[in-house]
């Protein structure tokens, strides 16, 4: 009777989880083609950031990440300081969005010297616009990065929640492919 009632409670378990990673409802996740959303967040100085403000003046590289200071996320934002001059250099404007508060944010980018907007999507409200979901039955926010031209298309997306640091070469060779 034990292992019944184990096995029982392991099955509702699992299903509450894999119900709450894939919520009905959920909005399709943005591709190749479609129009970046408009959306307003503050930025790691408490200053609102606009997409509108940015759609017909720049190209940009969103990338939505994690966590704040974790490792993969760190090495990641890391990459992009590092490659930064390849994407200013194109009068690309590179922007990082987690789930962090403007502080976690600011901290982050003081403590990494990071030149690049980071965004704090604290209710994941444009995560959800963006259709970027959760991995590991949606525990841990998922890690997707887009390219998106002067007009506000997206010429490109990468997905990999482990390989951080390809985000970077990803979008370079996507620029270097997509954007004049």
């Amino acid at each position: 009777m034990k292992k019944k009632t184990l096995y029982i409670v392991l099955v509702l378990l699992l299903g509450t989880v894999l119900f709450a990673a894939f919520k009905p409802g959920d909005q399709s996740p943005i591709k190749v083609g479609d129009k970046v959303p408009s959306f307003v967040l503050d930025d790691q100085f408490g200053n609102a950031f606009d997409m509108d403000d940015y759609v017909g003046k720049t190209a940009m590289v969103v990338y939505f990440y994690p966590k704040d200071d974790t490792p993969g996320c760190t090495k990641e934002a890391c990459s992009f300081r590092d490659s930064y001059e390849e994407f200013t250099d194109k009068n690309i404007k590179v922007i990082g969005i987690s789930g962090d508060d403007v502080e976690s944010h600011k901290n982050f980018a003081d403590k990494y010297n990071l030149p690049f907007t980071l965004l704090a999507d604290i209710d994941n409200k444009v995560r959800t616009q963006f259709g970027v979901k959760g991995n590991m039955l949606g525990l841990i926010p998922g890690r997707v990065t887009y390219v998106i031209d002067l007009t506000g298309k997206v010429v490109f997306m990468y997905e990999s929640q482990l390989k951080a640091e390809k985000h970077i070469q990803k979008s370079i060779e996507a620029i270097n492919n997509n954007i004049q």
